[in-house]
């Protein structure tokens, strides 16, 4: 395929991510990725969908930083540092079909337990937010969808959007940072950054309306569902790829 082509191919998905992401803490990675696989390969689809949201998180950040929880960030990032590294070993040591997989079924996992109050009581416990930030990072290095146990922590702590957009983007903007290192830049051709760049910058305008629309119960089920779809979509490209 052209880069024409692949760049035509890119924009929509990219858009619609920023778009979400912007107005609920996550969705890059959940609409984008999928697509990005597909059309660039295993490797660069996912080291291209890092370095997109290293852009994203720190644009979404200039214009949401007021309602970080530094604490909770800084507790979730120590995790994430501790896993990043080992989920990059696994990358090469596993097949990516059954990698997948498990990847995803942990994410899946991950927000069934959020919803659940019984179940997510260890994420409110002082090791929580150590260990959802290191599945939070292991997930995203492997398979590029950290948001969904970011999501589902906020979910068990009952974060409003105005503090869960904001904190998720520094956690993102870390260990997506820290895969880049760890795995690499992609080998993407310009044409397609430039028409990535634009969609990211188009996205996060329209997510800013998006985002004064949202009440909050309504912005705790997107968040939800969105984590859920990002967990499934996963298990399926484990699936399809096996």
């Amino acid at each position: 395929m052209s880069a024409a082509g692949t760049a035509a191919f890119v924009v929509g998905p990219v858009l619609l991510g920023a778009m979400a992401q912007r107005a609920t803490g996550l969705g890059l990675a959940l609409v984008g990725a999928p697509f990005l696989v597909a059309v660039l390969g295993p490797r660069d689809g996912v080291s291209f969908g890092n370095a997109l949201q290293v852009v994203l998180c720190t644009v979404v950040l200039l214009r949401t930083a007021r309602g970080v929880d530094r604490r909770q960030a800084l507790l979730l990032l120590a995790g994430a540092v501790v896993a990043v590294p080992l989920g990059a070993l696994v990358v090469d040591a596993l097949p990516e079909g059954p990698l997948l997989v498990v990847v995803g079924i942990l994410a899946v996992a991950a927000v069934v337990v959020s919803l659940v109050p019984r179940l997510g009581g260890w994420m409110r416990g002082r090791s929580g937010p150590l260990v959802a930030g290191a599945l939070a990072g292991f997930v995203n290095v492997t398979a590029g969808v950290g948001g969904p146990v970011i999501s589902a922590y906020a979910l068990v702590r009952r974060w409003s959007v105005d503090v869960l957009v904001p904190t998720a983007q520094v956690v993102l903007l870390g260990i997506n940072l820290i895969a880049l290192v760890s795995k690499g830049m992609p080998r993407v051709d310009g044409v397609v950054w430039g028409a990535a760049a634009a969609a990211l910058l188009v996205g996060v305008l329209a997510g800013d309306t998006v985002a004064r629309r949202l009440d909050a119960g309504t912005a705790r089920r997107a968040v939800a569902v969105l984590a859920l779809l990002g967990g499934l979509a996963t298990i399926v490209r484990g699936v399809l790829t096996s």
